[in-house]
């Protein structure tokens, strides 16, 4: 498979870097939490019952006629390989614990990948709704949608003082954990940074690394989500998440003003080397290919480099991942290897872009 067609059927709609404020805002998702009534949580529950909860929901999805579940595929875990899952974690399609329910978890899959319906996950039924840039509300919107649509054919767990009962306490009430991934060069380079994150957890947020909890902020991208929905509305959680973001964005903007104001010539310096290293390396591994991406999406954010579409951190932060390079390779790799085609990978997206 040539690299152009692999690529072209790999990409996500999220990763076309085309929402509102995409020069530094990647993504905004929205995740519902829900329950089936009369069922014992998935922590705790029996295969049987995991069964009949699938195939509750499994009889639902003809019944809902929303245009974008339209053509939606059902993933079912145990028919997929393993490489086939990782993916899907890659891709931010399913989450690992889903992707561990390998005998009784399901995903439910539309074609241009910004609804995913998780079943069978920490709880029976989590929606997922994932677009480009600051669209927190519409996602929202999105996901209350598909939400609604379920909810007319599924009795959920519910209560008129708690709200919405889940697996976790922390996502008792609305159910809803906001999001948005953000790349924030300027803040890390100003070491900023350290000082911000302390800040927004005293506001109930937190921040954590490109593929939530337990993961590295490589290549300067970090999530902000929400820790409580209990006792606020989604409105509420969606306000206040939205200004705290803004207030990030305009600090990240006021901090690449202020490094291209006293260090412009060393930053030049910086993303041209790094615009070197991918477009010649031979062996790289994945922190360095984060870092060197970081750089030369902040050179095209900035103006510097112009030949180059800012589409290639989103494509190339995904599709350089281990499962993505497998994929590519038609089977496993070793890291060396890995390392290897992550290289070529690279060199090749990127004479893509020049010959366009």
């Amino acid at each position: 498979m040539s690299i152009e067609r692999f690529i072209n059927q790999s990409i996500s709609s999220w990763m076309n870097a085309d929402g509102p404020q995409a020069d530094i805002i990647l993504t905004s998702r929205i995740r519902l939490a829900r329950n089936l009534k009369d069922y014992l949580f998935p922590t705790i529950f029996t295969k049987e019952e995991a069964d009949k909860v699938l195939k509750q929901v499994e009889s639902v999805i003809p019944l809902l006629n929303l245009h974008p579940l339209k053509d939606a595929e059902l993933l079912k875990m145990e028919e997929l390989q393993p490489l086939q899952k990782q993916v899907l974690v890659e891709k931010h399609l399913i989450s690992p614990s889903l992707a561990d329910q390998s005998i009784t978890g399901a995903c439910l899959l539309s074609q241009n990948e910004e609804i995913s319906i998780m079943i069978n996950e920490e709880d029976h039924i989590r929606i997922q709704c994932i677009l480009s840039g600051l669209q927190l509300q519409a996602a929202l919107d999105l996901a209350n949608a598909v939400d609604d649509q379920l909810e007319q054919h599924l009795d959920y767990a519910f209560n008129e003082v708690r709200g919405y009962l889940t697996s976790c306490p922390t996502n008792v009430g609305t159910g809803l954990r906001a999001s948005v991934m953000l790349h924030l060069p300027g803040l890390v380079m100003t070491q900023q940074m350290r000082q911000l994150i302390p800040s927004i957890n005293q506001l109930g947020l937190v921040v954590r690394g490109i593929y939530g909890e337990g993961s590295e902020a490589l290549g300067n991208i970090f999530q902000i989500s929400n820790q409580i929905t209990l006792g606020k509305s989604e409105q509420d959680i969606i306000i206040d998440l939205n200004d705290v973001v803004q207030q990030i964005v305009n600090q990240e903007r006021a901090a690449r003003e202020a490094i291209i104001k006293t260090s412009g010539v060393q930053l030049e310096d910086k993303i041209y080397r790094s615009l070197g290293v991918l477009m010649n390396s031979r062996i790289i591994e994945t922190k360095e290919a984060a870092q060197c991406l970081s750089d030369v999406r902040l050179g095209i954010d900035i103006g510097y480099i112009k030949n180059i579409s800012r589409n290639i951190l989103n494509e190339l932060m995904i599709l350089t991942q281990p499962g993505f390079l497998q994929l590519y390779a038609g089977g496993g790799l070793r890291p060396f290897e890995r390392d290897v085609r992550r290289a070529t990978m690279i060199r090749e997206r990127l004479q893509m872009e020049n010959n366009n």
